[in-house]
């Protein structure tokens, strides 16, 4: 059975992942109708990737004997600045997203619920993953700096860095 405190806090990580999910979508429509068919591709895999895991965390809230509460989510930005601002709000967000998973790893200790600790592991490894990758993409765009041939191929090269990782949106078995 999970506590109380615990319930609420993944229910927080639930909204935290949907939100996630949302802003890449929002992300991929503006690149799209930007002509951007890498980068759109990229953010909307990715945003794929949220969502399942949102699913993940909901599905073990009701496993554990709590209720997971789908979120009222907030309408995101509907534009961007450029490439280079999209992509360092990403990284920025991934790091977010790892400093709320650590909270959340620390209160199941304090709680002595080992179940969710375990559980949150593929979490807080999913994490490692989606920032380096920001990182990288990051690196990569400053590498061309304002380069349109460069910025051509980075486009047309992205959607190949999309569910690239191990444990990319796929529940444990």
């Amino acid at each position: 059975m999970i506590s109380s405190k615990i319930e609420k806090a993944l229910n927080q990580q639930v909204l935290l992942e949907a939100e996630s999910s949302q802003i890449y979508l929002a992300m991929a429509s503006w690149a799209e109708v930007g002509g951007l068919s890498g980068i759109a591709e990229f953010l909307f895999t990715h945003s794929d990737e949220e969502r399942m895991h949102m699913l993940k965390l909901l599905k073990f809230i009701n496993e554990r004997g709590g209720h997971g509460i789908v979120p009222t989510l907030k309408a995101p930005p509907l534009k961007y600045k450029g490439i280079k601002e999209l992509f360092q709000e990403v990284l920025d967000h991934e790091i977010h997203v790892s400093a709320e998973i650590n909270k959340l790893v620390e209160s199941c200790l304090k709680e002595k619920d080992y179940t969710t600790h375990n559980f949150l592991q593929w979490y807080v490894s999913e994490q490692i993953e989606e920032e380096a990758l920001a990182r990288k993409i990051m690196d990569k765009l400053k590498l061309i700096g304002d380069d349109k041939a460069g910025m051509y191929i980075f486009d047309r090269d992205i959607a190949s860095l999309a569910g690239g990782g191990t444990a990319k949106g796929k529940p444990a078995e």
